[in-house]
């Protein structure tokens, strides 16, 4: 018992004398932490985030994303987010205290292009981009757009010139990844020439831009010297550093023959950016997107919704089951005049209740969410507003459902890891639609039948009195 004792003893006074020690060393780190994040580079990796279209919340996510991406690879510069002043305070403090960006608070450039008849409004306030060359205490700026996804780290780029970019066009070079020298000279040239309204094809950052710096493609391409100094002028980049995604689809997978295969782009359609969960299996790329999520941001913030309409639906099936509610219960006086717009209202009824089962779910799932989850839901609670219709209008089971069945598959030979290329399968996708599609009219006709068949049903129509 003694020497328990003394064990214990020996212990504690251990503990004691190594308290200290880690306190002082937990502050050590945090001090270092805290050394590194107030560290200034002399080059920064820069995006621009602006309020104002649908979609302000999934670029904020992206930028996010795209921000620790950054961090995950160690690069040697600073993290700048060129942000509007409507910005919401709160994604500025998470911005600056979670991902380890410098936030500057810019106003709006104005955009003298937005009455021209090509102009796309969400494309309204890019020109803000043009900061970028008033953020003069750095060196180099590689200016990003937020959809680029980062392979390896690219620091080389801070070697390029005054103003380098990629042509994943033929004949013009890509806004989304470009190197800047910042120069108040040319900053304010640039907002001149945006004042008299110098040409631009497309009103936004990309035809301005591309218009400025006209003879880029004349220039040089870009290799980084090998004793680490900058260079001078204007280089075009290898198209390595801005890898368009369509290229991908047609081979499935990279062979990019010039520049290190550093970046992806996703300079395609609006709806369909990777961060989108619909977007994957459509376009396979989005899932390296996300996981590339998973690996920095996390889902945390969608979770709690997605556990909530996932118990909501599974409510749903349950009550359902138990409770079989049907449209007979329905009671009403008939009359002869009024049953025939009777009908006309339960038909519709009916028709758009199948309708809203398969709508309502896509649109309520929070649009950033990981792609198996965003279509499991969406398979879940599809199924389940389609029982609902299904037991309470006396409908059947596989012709309602014909449409998820339809869904399930086309996943399937979307997402299948196996082909040999883009072409096969596209292919296989063309044969899938071309044989699905004799069912889904059967399954078509048929629910209208059964539709018509029920309102007509005389037990849905008894007297009163």
């Amino acid at each position: 018992m003694a020497k328990g004792s003394i064990g214990i003893s020996v212990t504690l006074s251990l503990l004691l004398l190594l308290l200290p020690l880690l306190v002082l060393e937990t502050a050590a780190v945090e001090k270092n932490y805290e050394l590194k994040k107030q560290q200034r580079y002399r080059n920064a990796y820069a995006t621009m985030m602006y309020m104002g279209t649908p979609r302000d919340y999934e670029f904020y996510v992206a930028i996010r994303v795209m921000l620790r991406s950054l961090s995950k690879l160690h690069v040697e510069a600073d993290l700048v987010v060129i942000a509007s002043p409507d910005v919401p305070l709160r994604w500025v403090q998470t911005l600056e205290q979670e991902d380890g960006a410098k936030v500057v608070r810019v106003e709006n450039v104005n955009n003298p292009y937005r009455n021209q008849a090509n102009f796309d409004k969400r494309f309204k306030l890019t020109l803000n981009k043009l900061y970028a060359w008033s953020l003069v205490d750095y060196d180099r700026v590689v200016m990003l757009d937020a959809d680029n996804l980062f392979l390896q780290k690219t620091d080389e780029l801070f070697q390029c010139g005054q103003f380098c970019a990629a042509f994943i066009n033929p004949c013009i070079f890509h806004t989304g990844l470009f190197v800047l020298q910042p120069s108040m000279k040319v900053f304010k040239d640039l907002l001149h020439e945006v004042e008299i309204g110098r040409d631009n094809p497309d009103g936004a950052d990309q035809g301005f831009i591309s218009g400025y710096f006209s003879d880029l493609l004349d220039q040089p391409l870009f290799h980084p010297p090998s004793n680490g100094s900058k260079l001078n002028g204007h280089y075009r980049l290898p198209l390595g550093y801005q890898m368009d995604a369509s290229y991908y689809y047609l081979k499935l997978h990279w062979s990019v023959p010039c520049g290190p295969n550093s970046v992806i782009t996703f300079p395609g359609a609006a709806w369909l950016k990777p961060w989108y969960w619909w977007s994957w299996p459509v376009l396979p790329l989005g899932i390296s997107w996300h996981a590339r999520r998973h690996q920095t941001l996390g889902y945390g913030a969608e979770m709690p919704v997605i556990l909530i309409q996932a118990l909501i639906y599974l409510g749903i099936i349950a009550m359902t089951r138990l409770t079989r509610p049907n449209i007979s219960k329905l009671c009403y006086r008939r009359s002869d005049k009024s049953i025939s717009l009777i009908h006309t209202i339960l038909k519709m009824i009916a028709a758009w209740s199948i309708v809203a089962a398969y709508v309502i779910p896509f649109v309520l799932i929070p649009h950033t969410v990981h792609p198996i989850l965003g279509w499991s839901l969406y398979l879940l609670g599809s199924f389940a507003l389609c029982f609902v219709a299904i037991t309470a209008l006396f409908l059947p089971m596989v012709p309602v459902l014909a449409p998820w069945l339809g869904f399930f598959g086309v996943l399937f030979v979307m997402a299948f890891p196996w082909y040999p290329d883009g072409v096969v399968r596209a292919l296989s996708v063309f044969a899938y639609a071309f044989c699905a599609a004799p069912f889904a009219w059967v399954s078509l006709v048929k629910v209208m039948a059964s539709i018509q068949a029920a309102v007509e049903r005389e037990a849905y129509f008894p007297k009163i009195g």
